[in-house]
């Protein structure tokens, strides 16, 4: 693999540790501010909401420039933001910080899957994807729980400094280690955004809300899962997100693999057993060896649908690839919005601290639904292309394939 891809998962890594670093700290910032567990909550939802939105508008607004001076101005904009949040006197600003730093998340992954994409052939690119990612899995795996640590050990704001440091060796990394792409060239934006028209560009956005709401819906209430029901102590925290880390790096690297082997296979067991995962953690998470292993199993299996995902939507809109990028991962991020969300909501509504476990099974579940129907509608385009005599296109060709 080109070694500029290690620069790209270095920049994932910080992005990857300012998303979810703080979920292993929400007890410390909602008793520093004085707010609810589910208005903690609302650190995570609104960070991915404001992804969202910087995925869409960001890619659209800088499509037609360099893309490698585009990674290194959206690593700036992250730094900003982390620094804001490391210095912010209150819940407020703290949420500014947040939000300033998520504008730049979407559009990094979605430039940085296309350059990442055009470094390999094109039966590595899931593979190319997947190590791109491997560095917000890597963020998981030692960056949030350490971050944690040092959260409880130093003050929440310590983690967000340290952030702020990766930041700007990620920026170095970037401009030291990825190569010119050159400039994208002008862009027709109407051209670009008519992959919104095909109807397998939103099933794949769909299956990306939903898969990621399944496994966000648990994952960002877990610190109150872990020492509320399954009992283990405050200190402890930080080291068993090592396991839901371990997991998301095993899981992306195979979810890979997978998706260049049989593409809407892998997505549809993967949904399947998330959704049985995520309710077996529900109904045992008083058992702390039952805990122990779900939190493995639900990052692994949560993040192997990765780079699948992001496969699937840039394959049915290979023409406009950029856009359909940073779309899906704006679903990706609506999902972790919507899963924190429905969490909270069930959080508030005095459900109990597994609650959010169930919110991630029952999406997990309706993703399983999208997924099968996408692929038989896929199927029944290319069919009924064939039958017409005509040449199908080439995301129903790439259906009926998978």
């Amino acid at each position: 693999m080109p070694i500029g891809l290690i620069a790209l998962a270095l920049g994932g890594f910080g992005i990857g540790l300012t998303e979810f670093g703080i979920v292993g700290l929400l007890p410390e910032v909602a008793d520093d501010f004085g707010v609810s567990e589910s208005a903690a909550g609302y650190l995570v939802s609104v960070y991915a909401l404001s992804v969202a939105v910087g995925a869409l508008a960001l890619t659209a607004a800088i499509s037609r420039f360099d893309r490698k001076k585009v990674l290194v101005g959206l690593m700036t904009l992250f730094i900003a933001g982390n620094l804001i949040s490391a210095i912010a006197p209150t819940y407020e600003l703290l949420m500014v910080g947040r939000i300033v730093a998520a504008l730049c998340h979407g559009a990094f992954f979605s430039v940085g899957a296309v350059v990442a994409s055009d470094m390999v052939a094109e039966n590595k690119k899931g593979g190319a994807i997947a190590l791109m990612f491997g560095g917000l899995t890597a963020a998981n795996v030692l960056g949030v729980p350490l971050g944690t640590f040092l959260g409880q050990q130093l003050g929440w704001r310590s983690t967000f400094w340290a952030i702020t440091v990766i930041g700007v060796v990620a920026l170095i990394g970037i401009q030291v280690l990825v190569p010119q792409t050159g400039a994208a060239g002008r862009t027709d934006l109407r051209a670009e955004l008519a992959v919104f028209r095909r109807g397998q560009v939103w099933v794949s956005i769909a299956l990306s809300i939903l898969a990621f709401g399944g496994v966000i819906g648990g994952y960002t209430y877990i610190a109150f899962t872990l020492t509320k029901v399954s009992g283990f102590s405050a200190g402890t925290v930080p080291w068993l997100l090592v396991l839901f880390g371990v997991g998301t790096f095993v899981g992306n690297f195979l979810g890979g693999k997978a998706a260049d082997r049989s593409l809407n296979a892998a997505l549809t067991g993967i949904m399947a057993v998330l959704a049985v995962v995520m309710a077996v953690f529900a109904l045992s998470a008083e058992n702390k060896v039952a805990t122990l292993v779900s939190l493995l199993l639900m990052g692994t299996i949560g993040l192997a649908a990765a780079p699948g995902l992001q496969v699937r939507t840039m394959k049915y809109a290979d023409d406009a690839p950029t856009m359909a990028s940073g779309a899906n991962i704006a679903a990706f991020n609506v999902g972790n919005a919507l899963g924190a969300w429905l969490g909270g909501l069930t959080l508030a509504a005095g459900y109990g601290f597994v609650s959010p476990l169930w919110v991630g099974a029952g999406l997990a579940l309706a993703g399983l639904v999208v997924v099968a129907g996408g692929s038989l509608g896929g199927r029944s385009a290319a069919a009924g292309a064939a039958s017409a005599g005509g040449a199908p296109r080439a995301e129903t060709v790439e259906a009926s394939a998978r």
